[in-house]
């Protein structure tokens, strides 16, 4: 039976400014796939990663630029080849999970290889600001478990200072987003050892951490810019402890678990990420954090809104994915 595939992009606005170290945004620009066969839907929901490139007209050509082969069929084996690792690759990817979960009534979890779908505690993230207002924002959170801390800026020790003061006991990590030079590392990563700062997720610019070789940093450090595919884990793990493995970067869950396997096989932590966008996003992603280290789906708690239905989030633990929003 033949498909039909549409794509349309969404704009869902921010409860507040999201702000790291290459700039800020106040909603999440998402594109959103589907792909109906015999009355039932499959849906993907991705963002372009401008960082790298990707622009949201450019990722819905791409799309376009597979219409037939998605419409005549096309696999989720086959798309890898069909397609880059991308958002648009992601989109795709997502809703064919999607369709084939609800066509053959098997969860996609189960497909992918789990023996059930777990809830999963989520990082909280603070944007980057001053750190008396960091620090009032984590004096806010101070009931979850687990914040993540942008940095990028002169007065990031302050930072992480102030907001340790401000929650002692949560579990820190920060992430640079390619914002420190190595010697900023080199002088920061003791201080954050001392201020029990459990990881830094890419201090340096991607492509430009080979510095990262040989050093003994004092805190675990992550590759999150440095990391898409598998293709990168090798030199990832002369560099780092740990990667963060989103399906935006990976192209989709089918690659996406490729990469957790590789990474384990590696002795690499894993840690599931995610950009500013709805639970129709996340939901992949949780068949990942099974078992991940650390898990950072918060994108849905930085929206105004988010869809309906989305996943249902009790503070900081994430509940199984319903099977009304995906998979």
């Amino acid at each position: 039976m033949r498909r039909s595939l549409t794509v349309r992009e969404e704009r869902w606005p921010l409860a507040s400014a999201f702000v790291i170290a290459r700039g800020a945004k106040t909603e999440a620009h998402v594109l959103v796939v589907e792909i109906a066969q015999g009355g039932t839907v499959g849906r993907g929901e991705a963002v372009p990663y401008g960082r790298f490139g990707q622009t949201m007209a450019g990722e819905v050509a791409l799309i376009e630029g597979l219409r037939d082969q998605v419409e005549g069929g096309l696999s989720r084996l086959a798309l890898q080849d069909a397609a880059p690792a991308s958002a648009a690759r992601n989109a795709l990817d997502c809703a064919l999970w999607d369709l084939e979960a609800k066509l053959s009534g098997v969860p996609a979890w189960q497909t992918a290889g789990r023996s059930r779908l777990d809830p999963v505690k989520t990082s909280y993230t603070i944007s980057l600001d001053t750190p008396q207002a960091m620090a009032q924002a984590a004096r806010a959170a101070t009931r979850r478990p687990f914040l993540k801390l942008k940095i990028g800026g002169r007065d990031d020790l302050d930072r992480v200072i102030a907001v340790r003061e401000a929650a002692p006991k949560v579990r820190l990590v920060v992430d640079a987003n390619e914002g420190l030079e190595f010697e900023d590392l080199r002088r920061l990563a003791p201080e954050f050892a001392r201020l029990d700062v459990k990881m830094i997720e890419q201090p340096l610019k991607a492509g430009e951490d080979d510095a990262l070789e040989g050093y003994q940093s004092p805190v675990r450090l992550c590759a999150d810019e440095s990391l898409h595919t598998r293709a990168e884990l090798a030199v990832c793990a002369r560099r780092y402890g740990a990667v963060n493995v989103k399906l935006d970067k990976a192209g989709g869950l089918t690659e996406a678990l490729a990469v957790v396997a590789e990474a384990r096989m590696l002795r690499l932590e894993v840690m599931v990420g995610c950009m500013v966008a709805t639970s129709l996003a996340m939901a992949p992603a949780m068949i990942i954090a099974q078992g991940a280290d650390v898990v950072d789906l918060d994108g849905p708690l930085l929206l105004a809104k988010d869809r309906e239905p989305g996943l249902q989030y009790d503070g900081s633990l994430i509940h199984p994915t319903p099977r009304e929003l995906w998979g």
